[in-house]
């Protein structure tokens, strides 16, 4: 298995109601040095329990468990403000359920039929602050997006709003791009929040989306890495 070459462990709390598929994906998970599997969880509200008690960097959820729904834990996680990435990993490709999901502030949508190494690479991204969509997703919900009407037009984005979309497009966090473009990390948030409203849209990736069915950005620039 690939490893990245650092030094840093990134602790990831699994989240899925079938012991075997946890099971199987903890075992290709920490074949990765760099990932640590610290908590399980059988169902969302044990879920949160652990989060509360592990602090992971980031939590990988399945959507449908019992009591609390991968998107329901999703929704806890952000009213809650906890510093954890969320990498959605399930067997649903609906349209509904990834807008709900990216609604909910998930950083992240991957397929369980994903090859383990893109599963690996999505927990890394989604640790350094980027946002992750499994490719054939993106896909479709740009080609959906695109084919809206919107019962209003989209206000424009000033050039200061599009420079921080355009980086936030390439994976950049807010940090980065305070320091691209010689501002505060306040202000980079105050331009993400105008972003986010003037799109409709509640999160990063969202965002992004909203902006490469409106043209506002290329797809290229949103499949950059930094």
């Amino acid at each position: 298995m690939e490893l990245e070459n650092n030094n840093q462990v990134i602790h990831v709390l699994l989240a899925d109601d079938h012991v075997v598929v946890r099971a199987g994906i903890r075992q290709f998970l920490e074949q990765a040095q760099d990932i640590q599997v610290v908590a399980e969880a059988s169902n969302g509200q044990e879920a949160c329990e652990l989060l509360k008690q592990f602090n992971p960097d980031v939590a990988v959820l399945d959507i449908q468990m019992p009591k609390m729904s991968g998107i329901e834990v999703t929704r806890w996680v952000r009213s809650n403000r906890m510093p954890v990435g969320i990498l959605v990993l399930t067997a649903y490709d609906d349209d509904p359920y990834v807008q709900a999901v990216l609604r909910a502030g998930a950083n992240g949508y991957v397929l369980k039929t994903a090859d383990p190494r893109e599963i690996i690479q999505g927990i890394r991204d989604v640790f350094h602050g980027k946002s992750v969509l499994d490719a054939a997703l993106a896909q479709k919900l740009i080609a959906k997006l695109a084919r809206q009407e919107d019962s209003a037009p989209v206000e424009s984005l000033t050039d200061r709003e599009l420079q921080v979309l355009t980086f936030t497009a390439r994976g950049y966090t807010n940090k980065a791009i305070a320091i691209q473009l010689s501002i505060s990390d306040r202000t980079v948030q105050n331009h993400l929040a105008n972003v986010f409203q003037k799109l409709n849209s509640e999160s990063r990736t969202e965002a992004v989306m909203r902006a490469v069915s409106l043209g506002l950005i290329s797809a290229s620039i949103a499949e950059e890495k930094s």
